[in-house]
């Protein structure tokens, strides 16, 4: 148990306290550390699609995955439990069988964390049918202009914007520069609720209607000239989609435009938005906008220079997207709830006020039988400073007095002539209560360390875990705490 604590605490450091924001050429194939997370592109039988998806029951439909009818998109479930999302193009679309499987097949070989990736495709008869990676948590537009219970956070705003700008630069480098249609229902948050772009608008030379809806105000002007969309005009959306992550809202770029140019900037800004955004950052933000829906193609930014720009604006990196997005990540662990005892479920809820009193209630009995280290001056004048230090830490513990608790137990456990897992497990909440749940999470696995078998470590790991927002690493040492505790009732 110890081993496992010190290879849990090493991949902690590495793996969750990097910035969550990843450079461009890390996305390539899942980022390096994660090359074989993407399926290989398959080619696959109607039945299959049809299975899949229940007979492409209504129930499946799912129109908010990036499109709109005359395609329909279906949510489905393969035989190896993958969700997938199916769209099925209307038959008029694609007439060439063999045009379609060329596109499929080019679009299929991206593979990046930023897209939405085409894992497959199908062609038999006069079906046509596109088979991508399923994204669980809807579109942009839906968290941006029909939010229900929050609106979306500045710092995430600017994480979609960067992340899109990464996929389209990825997309670029590998001469996929040209997207159909880019908008806010293009957008969709996978289960770790960060954004993707959908491949689906990848696919070019289809009879599948326009390159861009209708909505002719918020179209590339030189489209309107010659039916043609460039790299450039991809631009002119991304623009198009910065004011909408700006205002909260779908506005016209000619209206944002006059606002700018008024020096009224702050009137695109999102009300629920007010006092959480720096001025300088939301000056930053529009002046790329205005940049981007420039009326010239060739005065706009390219996609490299996007991700230049956005990445100096990014905030919070380290905070989990699924944490910006108020999103409950499901694990495995989460799908099949514990049987919890009173502390783990203080400890699921992170309910910091009833873990005090739980750790109060047991006192220091599981510290008996624990070897103390302790010096032949064990009754020296070090003896008993160290022992007082302990004893104005419960003190201040009990008073609820964090700080001199802090300060109190680090005197006890640097004096190193004793061991105590409850102090490390006090000095843990006490730190949880101020706020470090960095130092909190140490002190934890201290504990666990000189006491292997002591459920309240793993229990006081997950709360850590729990505030850091680490939701899936936070269910498995709840699930390990609670194994603990039914091990030790048991004996």
């Amino acid at each position: 148990m110890g081993a496992r604590c010190s290879k849990f605490s090493l991949c902690w450091f590495q793996s969750h306290l990097k910035a969550s924001v990843l450079e461009s050429s890390d996305l390539e194939n899942g980022g390096k550390s994660d090359r074989n997370a993407f399926p290989s592109f398959t080619e696959f039988s109607f039945e299959q699609l049809k299975a899949a998806t229940s007979g492409f029951s209504s129930d499946n439909i799912v129109s908010e995955h990036g499109e709109k009818a005359p395609n329909v998109v279906y949510k489905g479930k393969l035989d190896n439990d993958r969700w997938i999302a199916v769209k099925r193009f209307n038959r008029l679309a694609w007439p060439d069988s063999r045009q379609f499987l060329e596109e499929a097949r080019t679009v299929g070989s991206l593979r990046s964390e930023r897209l939405a990736n085409l894992i497959g495709c199908c062609c038999e008869g006069e079906e046509r049918l596109l088979v991508a990676e399923f994204m669980p948590h809807e579109t942009l537009a839906k968290h941006l202009f029909h939010w229900e219970s929050q609106p979306m956070k500045w710092a995430m705003r600017l994480r979609v914007a960067l992340y899109l700008a990464q996929a389209l630069e990825y997309c670029c480098s590998k001469g996929r520069a040209l997207y159909h249609d880019l908008n806010a229902y293009r957008i969709l948050f996978d289960k770790d609720g960060n954004p993707r772009l959908s491949c689906f608008g990848l696919m070019k030379n289809s009879r599948d209607g326009k390159s861009y809806s209708t909505n002719l105000a918020f179209t590339p002007p030189e489209y309107l000239r010659t039916g043609r969309v460039t790299p450039e005009s991809v631009v002119y959306s991304f623009g198009t989609l910065l004011l909408d992550l700006l205002s909260g809202k779908h506005i016209p770029p000619s209206h944002a435009l006059d606002l700018i140019r008024g020096k009224n900037f702050l009137m695109l800004m999102d009300s629920a938005l007010e006092g959480h955004f720096s001025k300088d950052d939301g000056t930053e933000l529009v002046r790329l906008a205005s940049r981007c829906l420039q009326y010239e193609a060739r005065e706009r930014p390219n996609a490299k220079s996007l991700v230049t720009a956005l990445l100096s604006l990014q905030k919070e990196t380290e905070v989990p997207s699924y944490v910006l997005m108020g999103i409950r990540q499901e694990t495995a662990s989460s799908t099949q709830p514990l049987s919890l005892t009173p502390f783990g479920e203080a400890c699921l809820r992170t309910d910091l006020t009833a873990i005090h009193e739980i750790l109060e209630k047991i006192g220091y009995k599981d510290d008996e039988g624990i070897a103390n280290e302790l010096s032949f001056q064990m009754w020296t004048n070090q003896m008993q400073e160290t022992l007082n230090s302990k004893k104005h830490g419960d003190t201040a513990f009990r008073a609820k007095d964090f700080a001199t608790a802090i300060d109190c137990y680090t005197q006890f456990i640097d004096g190193g002539t004793m061991v105590s897992p409850t102090v490390y497990a006090r000095r843990c909440l006490s730190y949880l209560m101020s706020d470090m749940p960095q130092e909190a999470l140490g002190d934890a696995m201290q504990a666990q360390v000189v006491s292997p078998e002591w459920s309240t470590a793993s229990y006081l790991q997950a709360a850590c875990l729990f505030s850091l927002g680490m939701e899936t690493d936070a269910q498995e040492t709840l699930k390990d705490g609670t194994n603990l505790e039914a091990k030790r009732n048991k004996n």
